[in-house]
C-alpha cells in the first residue's frame, strides 16, 4: 500500500496556503465573490425646486441638478431605464419661513414632483425626505426659540408634512431631522390618516458630520446661526447610535438607516448584526464630492473609485444605499463600459 504522506515533499509547516488560486482569473474572482452589488441595492437622491424647464448643476456637486417639476420627471426617464428602483426627493421652495409651511402645503414643490412622478412612473419607488431645514428661514430642521431648537412642538410639523407627502402618493417616507420621538410621531400620523400601509425609513443614526457640506449647498440649507450637534449625533458615539436604532424600531421604523457611510461603515455592520430589518445607508454629499475631486485631478481611477466605495458599503451590511453615483453605477453594473461618467 502506498503511504499517501509521502507523496508530500517536506513536512506540513512547509505548506504553502495559497489562497491566490482563485484569484488567478477573472472568472475565478467572478465565482468566489463575496459581496454582490447590484442595481436593486441603489437609491439615487434628486433635488426638485420651483419652476419650469429649470435644470441647474449644483456647484459643489458636479453632474447633480436643482430640477423643476418637469425636468425632474424627464431626468426620471433615465432613472427608470436604468432599473434603479427608487428616488428620494429633497424639496427646495421659493419661499421660507419660521413655521416650514411650505413642506406641509397640499401644493408643496415636493407634493408637485411626488404627483407627477407617480404618474409618469408608476413602478418607481418615491421616496420623500422629512425634513424642515430646508423650509425654515434659519434653515435649522425644527422651531427655534432663542438659540435653541425645539424638539417636541417640532413634531406636529414633521407629522403634517408626513400625512401631506403620504397623500400626494409617496411611496415611502424617511424622516431625517433627529428629532426624538418622530418616527412614532410619524407612524401614528400616518396610521390615523389611512397610511398604514406607507413604509418609515428612519435616518436613526444620523452624525453632526463634516460630510454634508456639498448637500447643504445643494439644498440651500444651512443653518444661519449655531450647527445642528444638539440633535445630530456626535461621531464618536457607536453605543448611542445602537440606542437610536433600537427606539426607532421600536416606534414603528420598517428600514433604519446610518447616514453618513464611509466614516461609519462599522456602525453599519454593527447595525446589520443587530436588527432583522432593512439596513440603508447613505453615501452623502462629501463623500461624493472627495471622488469627484480627486478623480478631475487625476489621483485616483474614477471608475474603480466609486465603485469600491459602494462595495464597501456593501460589503458591511447595507441593503440599500443612497448614492450620487447611482445612474453611472447602475450603467456598469449593467455592461456599459462606454457612457462616460456624468462628472467628469
Amino acid at each position: 500500500m502506498t503511504d499517501t504522506g509521502s507523496l508530500l515533499t517536506g513536512t506540513r509547516e512547509d505548506i504553502i496556503r495559497r489562497t491566490r488560486r482563485t484569484r488567478e482569473t477573472a472568472t475565478l474572482r467572478r465565482m468566489v465573490r463575496e459581496t454582490r452589488l447590484s442595481v436593486d441595492n441603489l437609491l439615487y437622491p434628486m433635488f426638485v425646486v420651483e419652476g419650469e424647464g429649470v435644470k441647474d448643476e449644483i456647484s459643489s456637486m458636479p453632474g447633480q441638478y436643482q430640477l423643476s417639476v418637469d425636468a425632474l420627471v424627464a431626468e426620471c426617464a433615465e432613472v427608470v431605464a436604468l432599473k434603479i428602483p427608487g428616488v428620494i426627493l429633497f424639496g427646495i421652495p421659493d419661499h421660507k419661513d419660521d413655521a416650514a409651511t411650505e413642506a406641509y402645503s397640499d401644493s408643496g414643490v415636493v407634493q408637485e414632483a411626488v404627483r407627477a412622478l407617480k404618474s409618469a412612473y408608476p413602478d418607481l419607488c418615491v421616496i420623500t425626505d422629512v425634513c424642515l431645514c430646508e423650509y425654515m428661514d434659519h434653515g435649522h430642521c425644527g422651531i427655534v426659540e432663542g438659540d435653541r431648537i425645539l424638539n417636541d412642538p417640532t413634531l406636529e410639523l414633521l407629522e403634517r408634512t408626513a400625512v401631506s407627502h403620504a397623500a400626494a402618493g409617496a411611496d415611502m417616507i424617511a424622516p431625517s431631522d433627529m428629532m426624538d420621538g418622530r418616527v412614532g410621531a410619524i407612524r401614528r400620523a400616518l396610521d390615523q390618516a389611512g397610511f398604514a400601509q406607507t413604509p418609515v425609513m428612519a435616518y436613526s443614526a444620523k452624525f453632526a458630520s463634516s460630510f454634508y457640506g456639498p448637500f447643504r449647498v445643494a439644498a440651500e440649507s444651512a443653518p444661519s446661526f449655531g450647527d445642528r450637534n444638539s440633535y445630530q449625533m456626535d461621531p464618536a458615539n457607536a453605543r448611542e447610535a445602537m440606542r437610536e436604532v433600537d427606539f426607532d424600531l421600536e416606534e414603528g421604523a420598517d428600514i433604519v438607516m446610518v447616514k453618513p457611510a464611509l466614516s461609519y461603515l462599522d456602525l453599519i455592520a454593527r447595525v446589520r448584526d443587530r436588527v432583522d430589518v432593512p439596513v440603508a445607508a447613505y453615501n452623502v454629499s462629501g463623500e461624493f464630492a472627495m471622488v469627484v475631486a480627486a478623480s478631475r485631478n487625476g489621483w485616483i481611477d474614477p471608475e474603480r473609485a466609486f465603485m469600491e466605495v459602494l462595495t464597501s458599503i456593501r460589503r458591511a451590511g447595507a441593503d440599500l444605499i443612497f448614492t450620487y453615483f447611482a445612474r453611472d453605477a447602475a450603467r456598469r453594473l449593467s455592461g456599459d463600459s462606454a457612457t462616460p461618467l456624468s462628472w467628469l
